[in-house]
């Protein structure tokens, strides 16, 4: 016995993080995470964009025209 109670908690429970999420401070939980600032997001841009440089080249040697996704794939 008991679990009926136990029960009726998880479902309040469940009902109130459906129905009551809208409230999440974004920027309260950005600090307990300890994720930076959003001008962080700039180095992380700079990042990107020396990998894209770096593996241009393969692109450019590995043409478009080499991809094997061209080949029909034998569904019907």
């Amino acid at each position: 016995m008991g679990r009926g109670r136990a029960k009726a908690k998880q479902v309040k429970v469940a009902r109130q993080l459906k129905y009551n999420s809208g409230g999440t401070d974004l920027d309260r939980l950005r600090d307990e995470l300890g994720v930076g600032d959003s001008s962080r997001n700039d180095d992380a841009d700079d990042l990107n964009d020396e990998l894209a440089d770096r593996y241009a080249d393969y692109a450019a040697d590995y043409g478009a025209g080499d991809d094997e996704d061209d080949r029909p794939s034998g569904r019907r």
